[in-house]
């Protein structure tokens, strides 16, 4: 387990490193579509369709991380109030939880990459016209990693649910 952990931890790095780069030249993309508009009355072609992928593209590139990190939105107001095995069984619960939903976003998402890539789907008319396989490909990836992070979680909080102990604060490699 802790060979997959390490492993899930790096590719959840990785990803999130490409997230950020693509944030970072989407800045370079809207900037000169806006100087287009406003100095030369010329977009640049294709800006809407590519920002809108990246988007996407984005937010799933992050989601392993976000949730090995411990980032993601986390209400406890009444766990607090259990005992150490009660909010590890509740850890557990929450982990299960994120499991399921990813997973079921995953399986249903394969389909729709796969017809995306055999039919050679792409979003935007005209001058430019994107690609949407990509981005369906990196939303089953995305979904995938997230569900073998609540994975880990899970497994780890089985164990100190187990001995008594209160839930972990995930991973401390970040």
């Amino acid at each position: 387990m802790e060979m997959l952990r390490r492993l899930n931890d790096r590719v959840t790095k990785i990803l999130l490193v490409l997230a950020a780069l693509l944030a970072f030249l989407l800045c370079f993309l809207v900037v000169a579509d806006v100087i287009g508009r406003g100095a030369f009355n010329s977009p640049v072609k294709g800006t809407t369709e590519i920002v809108s992928l990246s988007i996407v593209v984005i937010c799933f590139l992050q989601a392993g991380f976000a949730i090995r990190s411990g980032g993601m939105l986390n209400v406890d107001m009444f766990v607090l109030m259990g005992s150490p095995r009660v909010q590890s069984v509740m850890a557990c619960i929450a982990a299960l939880a994120g499991l399921v939903f990813f997973g079921v976003i995953c399986y249903g998402s394969w389909d729709g990459a796969m017809h995306a890539w055999t039919s050679n789907e792409f979003e935007g008319e005209g001058a430019l016209r994107v690609p949407v396989w990509p981005a369906r490909f990196i939303v089953v990836l995305g979904t995938f990693m997230a569900s073998i992070s609540y994975l880990l979680m899970l497994l780890q909080n089985i164990g100190l649910a187990i001995q008594g102990k209160p839930p972990a604060t995930f991973s401390t490699t970040h």
